[in-house]
């Protein structure tokens, strides 16, 4: 099952309410996903980079932040939201910082960027949303996931979104059939990855296609042909949002736009909240076609 959403505004008027918004679009999805949920919201850029972590409470990764800024002599500022803490660091310090963590058991860094904030835990979506009060946040455009957990177990590091390059994040429904073999070559690349789950595995595919020079469209161009199985993506990244479904396109998908923003949905029902819902152009993305929206 799974569920997944996606919102790209294009009026900048709208960004105050993105997480409000996304909750209410999250929380519509439950039944396609009980088990966890997770979402990335793009907001305003940092001077430096922000570094997602994720501990086992509130309290242990307090204290890890403490001694990472002793360690290395940094003040690092954290924005502290139930099980994850967002630090931002000097970009030239980040691999320092994650050399550092390494050293840690049980602190993830589930994702960095300039702009990117990732959230993620096991529950149910509405729970996820509020633990972590996504409807307080802003940005300009953002993607979420709702778990039905089917072939793994329900576990956070296996909950969306996956983020594997800067900035740059994906949620999927469906499942691949070559991830392995896949996750193999890109290991020989220099991609590393957290978990088994061939999301990752999707995401990984994407930010090593965009480090050899691919357009995001042109990565998931690419991807029609080197992924195998059925799947929808949905993936976000500093200033872009696309979708894209495989040749096939067996698992449902819905799309609205207006002159204020573009919305995806795995059913149309998590798209009804939003403003002006009953002028947008709603449609069904077509399969092996890329949807790609990028702001300048």
């Amino acid at each position: 099952m799974c569920g997944i959403v996606g919102l790209f505004l294009k009026d900048s008027s709208l960004e105050s309410q993105l997480g409000a918004l996304m909750a209410g679009m999250l929380g519509t999805m439950t039944d396609r996903g009980p088990d966890s949920a997770g979402f990335a919201v793009y907001g305003s850029q940092a001077d430096g980079a922000k570094i997602t972590l994720r501990g086992p409470d509130a309290a242990s990764l307090k204290a890890v932040v403490a001694d990472l800024r002793s360690a290395l002599g940094l003040t690092l500022p954290a924005l502290e939201r139930d099980t994850h803490t967002v630090i931002v660091a000097p970009s030239n310090r980040e691999a320092d910082i994650r050399a550092w963590l390494e050293s840690r058991p049980g602190i993830d860094v589930v994702g960095s960027g300039r702009r990117m904030e990732i959230y993620k835990e096991v529950g149910l979506p509405a729970d996820v949303a509020q633990r972590f009060a996504l409807s307080t946040m802003a940005g300009t455009h953002g993607i979420g996931h709702t778990r039905m957990a089917t072939e793994s177990a329900v576990t956070t590091n296996g909950a969306h979104p996956f983020s594997t390059g800067p900035d740059q994040c994906l949620v999927h429904n469906g499942s691949l059939s070559n991830h392995n073999a896949v996750r193999r070559s890109l290991r020989r690349e220099g991609l590393s990855f957290s978990t088994d789950n061939d999301s990752e595995v999707a995401a990984g595919y994407l930010t090593w296609r965009m480090r050899e020079g691919r357009s995001l469209k042109e990565a998931l161009e690419a991807s029609l042909s080197d992924l195998d199985g059925f799947f929808t993506f949905v993936v976000g990244t500093a200033e872009g949002f696309a979708v894209l479904r495989d040749p096939i396109a067996c698992k449902p998908a819905i799309m609205a736009e207006t002159d204020d923003y573009v919305a995806f949905g795995s059913e149309y029902r998590a798209l009804v909240g939003l403003p002006g819902i009953g002028q947008a152009r709603v449609f069904e993305p077509e399969p092996a076609t890329v949807y790609a929206w990028e702001r300048h």
